[in-house]
């Protein structure tokens, strides 16, 4: 945690300074002008020491605005809205009119230093996760520490994470326990306990003990540096709307500067009065950029964006943001997502058989199976056979596994294996998960599989209608009957079931003709559900807090299993989006109606910046709104 106060501290530094630099001129061009005026009025003077004293306060005042020019100027920003208005600017110079382009450069000074503190506040919200860099791993050689380079530390090596230090390198604990500190990923303050054999994390900071942990990725492999990774390319990666913005940013300038050539030369042919309607043009150019409507639009989607991270939701840019607050059909995997995915044994059916061998027989068949049941069926058999006695495993997708224990052939798993196998099952009437157990080609009864609802499950699903998704879908490989009744626990609209892996990829298809207006989104596992995540409009990992998941195509990681981590996700989606939607439409409305009501002479060149400004501050100053919602 001190680690994370530092770094904030040296941004808020950082960001003061360069706000002083800004406004500095600003508050010196003012003194000038005051200082400037009062002798003017008060003294006689020649006109052209009269002209050079007025040129004084413009020429300080846009300073910071020809600054900012030459950096869009030097990034290929040929068109900037620092250059309209110094081109402004320059024209009412030279009509004599010092005052206006004084007053000009002054408020667009002040929206060019708040624009900063936008700027200032999104990068000091920016995630704590893209700054932590490991700078050693302890290793012991020969009986001593060395700090060793995390980049040159290959998996198998055991390093030492002492109390307070962060964890370098994901890895296997193998000695010692304590608590983890995981806020970095997931915003909350729960720490988490480990002990020998449980999975820890780098970024992770060990509050307790010292750890062994033996290291199974690279650095460059590892979660933080994955996880990084995404954070860092979401603000660079461009949302549709931006898109827009841009195409039309290209045209709007050039078009409106024809358009005030045009209407000076022809008015001024027509009327004679090359004055007034040079002014009319020199205030149309003035306010032709949209930037400053680009910018709101960026400063919701970032906030959007770092809101969500330090939430411990991670969005891989903000397409998938928009995409995401536009969703009207959620569908999601039923195990490890709307389940608590860590299944455990609450009773067995045997036939002919105790139910201690029942279990015994499904755990040895399990043996070799990393699924969240076979965990549960060896950790109910508290004898478990002798790894040479079981031989030939073979796990079946979607149906379940097969494998010879004492050199019998042992099949374990759903309905649609024993069919498959030609053996007769009994039905089980329960609302539960029920794993067959078939030996021989005899069927020996079956085990009943708790996988318990999460906690707020049902309430995620409500808040998601109440965000306004039109469908919530469950997909289940389980029987219809059991599926359905999770289902209604839920209260979601549909529930698709006895679905195996691939059977996902097909309903998802389904679903996607059918839905009518809005986005998909597919919530499930970053591994399991790779395939479905990457074919839905937007995927949602949940419970990414690993390697695997940060290199998935998965669109949202939600680091937590925290369910209601997805309405909190599509809330401050819709917020950004909402608000990103609101800037566009009143910088551009504003903007043309000042465009319109200038070219008619209704105001002049200190209203029609002022107006743009004023909403480019109100907007801006929404966009921060998102950081409390």
């Amino acid at each position: 945690m001190v680690i994370f106060m530092r770094k904030n501290n040296e941004k808020r530094d950082r960001s003061r300074i360069e706000l002083e630099r800004r406004l500095l001129p600003l508050g010196i061009a003012l003194a000038l002008f005051i200082g400037v005026s009062t002798a003017v009025g008060h003294f006689s003077m020649k006109p052209w020491l009269e002209t050079v004293l007025s040129l004084i306060p413009p020429i300080v005042a846009a300073m910071p605005t020809v600054k900012a020019a030459a950096a869009r100027f030097a990034h290929s920003k040929l068109l900037s809205s620092e250059l309209m208005v110094l081109l402004a600017c320059i024209g009412i110079s030279c009509m004599g009119q010092f005052t206006e382009a004084f007053a000009v450069l002054i408020i667009f000074g002040i929206e060019g230093a708040f624009e900063h503190i936008i700027i200032g506040r999104n990068r000091r919200e920016m995630p704590y996760l893209e700054h932590l860099r490991p700078k050693y791993a302890c290793v012991e050689l020969d009986g001593k520490m060395n700090m060793v380079d995390p980049a040159r530390i290959r998996p198998g090596t055991v390093i030492t994470v002492e109390k307070n230090e962060l964890i370098p390198l994901d890895g296997i604990v193998v000695d010692g326990s304590g608590t983890v500190d995981a806020s970095a990923y997931t915003g909350g303050s729960e720490p988490i306990e480990v002990g020998a054999g449980v999975s820890v994390v780098s970024g992770c900071v060990n509050l307790g003990g010292t750890l062994k942990v033996r290291v199974t990725q690279l650095y460059g492999n590892s979660t933080l540096v994955r996880t990084a990774e995404v954070i860092e390319r979401s603000a660079h990666i461009h949302g549709a709307r931006e898109k827009r913005l841009s195409r039309i940013s290209a045209l709007f300038t050039p078009i409106i500067i024809v358009i005030a050539l045009i209407m000076v030369i022809t008015a001024g042919i027509i009327t004679g009065d090359w004055l007034e309607w040079s002014h009319r043009g020199l205030t149309l150019i003035a306010v032709s950029s949209i930037s400053g409507t680009a910018f709101c639009v960026s400063s919701c989607y970032l906030a959007g964006l770092h809101r969500a991270a330090g939430c411990g939701i991670m969005l891989r840019g903000k397409r998938e943001l928009e995409t995401l607050a536009s969703a009207s059909t959620v569908v999601m995997d039923k195990t490890g997502t709307v389940t608590e995915g860590s299944f455990s044994v609450i009773g067995a059916e045997p036939v002919g058989i105790s139910s201690a061998d029942l279990i015994m027989l499904a755990a040895a068949a399990e043996y070799g199976s990393t699924h969240p049941i076979a965990v549960s069926l060896r950790r109910a058999c508290p004898t478990l056979p002798d790894e040479k006695h079981i031989s030939d495993m073979r796990e079946i997708p979607g149906r379940g596994v097969e494998a010879k224990v004492y050199g019998r052939q042992v099949l374990v798993g759903n309905e649609a294996l024993m069919r498959a196998n030609g053996i007769s099952c009994r039905y089980a009437d329960r609302h539960l998960s029920v794993v067959h157990v078939a030996a021989g080609g005899i069927y020996y009864g079956y085990i009943i599989i708790d996988d318990r609802v999460k906690d707020g499950a049902k309430d995620a699903v409500r808040e998601l209608y109440a965000l306004g998704i039109e469908k919530a879908v469950l997909l289940t490989g389980d029987t219809d009957r059991t599926g359905r009744a999770v289902g209604r626990a839920l209260g979601v609209s549909d529930v698709m079931t006895q679905l195996l892996p691939e059977d996902k990829v097909v309903a998802l298809d389904e679903l996607l003709r059918e839905k009518h207006t809005g986005k998909l989104a597919f919530v499930g596992d970053a591994v399991s559900d790779a395939r479905v995540l990457a074919k839905a409009d937007v995927g949602v990992a949940m419970g990414a807090m690993n390697a695997q998941a940060a290199a998935s195509k998965a669109g949202v990681l939600i680091m937590s299993d925290d369910i209601l981590k997805l309405p909190q996700a599509m809330g401050i989606c819709k917020s950004a989006a909402a608000k990103a939607r609101l800037g566009s439409v009143l910088g551009i409305g504003i903007k043309l109606a000042a465009l319109i009501l200038a070219g008619c002479g209704s105001i002049g060149i200190i209203a029609a910046v002022a107006a743009d400004a004023a909403v480019f501050m109100l907007t801006s100053a929404n966009s921060l709104k998102i950081y409390k919602d």
